[in-house]
């Protein structure tokens, strides 16, 4: 859709509020869309888009518009040397001196640029990744955290199969190509809306990316066992967990928010399944939590974390993100991890997973939970993995990257109870 006066105007509003950074984009773009009910969808989507565009690329755009530039210029400057919109196409829908002022702005490629421009990440952020990986790895991971994230389907297999649910979309004049990894994965090239789609209403599809279906193949739960996802939240991995275990056993989906599990309940209603059953609890160390201590066969602990391998959904988390933040995060993670083990049988399965970059919050978690632990050993992700015909080889520990795997960012280890050891009460780790 052609930029217009109108659009530029409502986009440059929207903005000027998620500059703020005081709250998710999410929200912010859903509370401005609610008041203005009259933009039809083509509008809401160029709104969106552009209001993401600005916040991917935005020490970039601020290092050519100036630091101080407002919404507006940094919304035009997208347009002009993003989109490459030209002088003739903008002047009519931006003010003379608007448009006087993008015509005094330097190329880009004769602005000294620093790694943060170029990368369009906070200095921090490119300090702990720079300890990571070299400058190239660098620079091509945040080339494809600053794109627009595909829009990846979970098929529901208790209900259908992939070549089915894939010529129905074709049917419905959508192009779907299966996943490179996960055996129930179909990603659109369009971004349709779906929440009408009778394949959605009837609990067949459900959207989640592909790296995010990943860990329940590495918990691989069996029938009739009882398994744990100690942070559940709105429920997606839940759903895999319970179709994998075809709708035996006892899946509980543990979490401390009572309206993320409400959002769980009606996603639960759609699958079919009969085998979940959302619990709220108030922290790891809740007696709802130790009544299970050494009785579950399976535990996924998909920790709260920075977010940072979301960036292309979420781009103003590294803006409003902070090291203090992930160190609070990190002493968490640690927490959450020790409370959830204490759940795990001997013989039983451990997954820790984020959707983080960063080590601290990944490796350095897990490392540190398996030397206070003996009683726990880490498996190889990529041998887990391969028992399910998943050929995907990242290490002892998937890592996953969106330039290397297409998914999002995402980090699990995977870790099991030794047999032989006697249930242990680490006390509140």
């Amino acid at each position: 859709m052609k930029p217009t006066e109108k659009l530029i105007d409502s986009t440059a509003d929207v903005l000027t509020r998620l500059l703020r950074f005081e709250y998710p984009a999410d929200s912010v773009l859903s509370a401005h869309f609610r008041d203005q009910r009259a933009l039809q969808s083509r509008e809401r989507a160029f709104i969106a888009e552009h209001a993401y565009l600005v916040l991917r690329r935005l020490r970039w755009l601020r290092a050519i518009a100036g630091q101080n530039a407002g919404a507006r210029k940094l919304l035009i400057t997208a347009l002009a040397r993003i989109e490459g919109l030209g002088h003739k196409q903008l002047a009519p829908l931006v003010s003379r001196n608007e448009a006087q002022w993008l015509e005094t702005l330097a190329p880009s490629s004769s602005t000294e640029l620093s790694l943060g421009e170029r990368t369009d990440l906070p200095d921090w952020v490119i300090e702990r990744l720079s300890a990571q990986m070299d400058e190239a790895s660098l620079l091509s991971l945040a080339r494809s955290l600053n794109t627009q994230a595909p829009l990846d389907l979970r098929i529901n297999v208790m209900k259908t199969d992939i070549d089915a649910v894939q010529a129905t979309l074709t049917n419905n004049g959508l192009t779907s190509t299966p996943g490179r990894y996960s055996p129930w994965a179909l990603r659109l090239e369009e971004r349709p809306s779906l929440t009408k789609n009778p394949l959605y209403e009837k609990g067949i599809i459900e959207v989640q990316d592909e790296g995010s279906q990943l860990l329940a193949l590495l918990l691989a739960p069996k029938r009739g066992e009882m398994v744990v996802d100690f942070c559940a939240g709105a429920g997606g991995k839940t759903l895999a967990l319970g179709a994998m275990m075809r709708s035996t056993g006892r899946l509980y989906a543990f979490d401390v928010s009572e309206k993320r599990l409400l959002k769980l309940r009606p996603r639960v209603a759609r699958s079919g399944l009969s085998n979940v059953h959302p619990v709220l609890i108030d922290s790891e160390n809740d007696i709802k939590v130790k009544r299970l201590a050494g009785k579950v066969d399976r535990v996924l602990v998909d920790a709260p974390c920075s977010g940072l391998g979301t960036l292309r959904r979420n781009p103003d988390l590294k803006w409003r993100q902070t090291p203090e933040a992930v160190t609070e995060l990190v002493a968490k993670q640690r927490a959450i991890l020790a409370g959830a083990a204490r759940l795990v049988k001997p013989g039983g399965r451990l997954v820790y997973a984020t959707c983080s970059l960063l080590d601290a919050e990944n490796r350095g978690v897990v490392d540190d939970f398996l030397a206070s632990h003996s009683d726990f050993v880490r498996l190889p992700a990529n041998e887990v993995l391969a028992a399910s015909r998943v050929e995907l080889d990242t290490g002892i520990d998937l890592e996953l990257r969106p330039d290397v795997h297409g998914t999002d960012g995402f980090y699990a280890a995977v870790m099991e109870r030794r047999k032989s050891a006697a249930v242990e009460d680490h006390g509140n780790e």
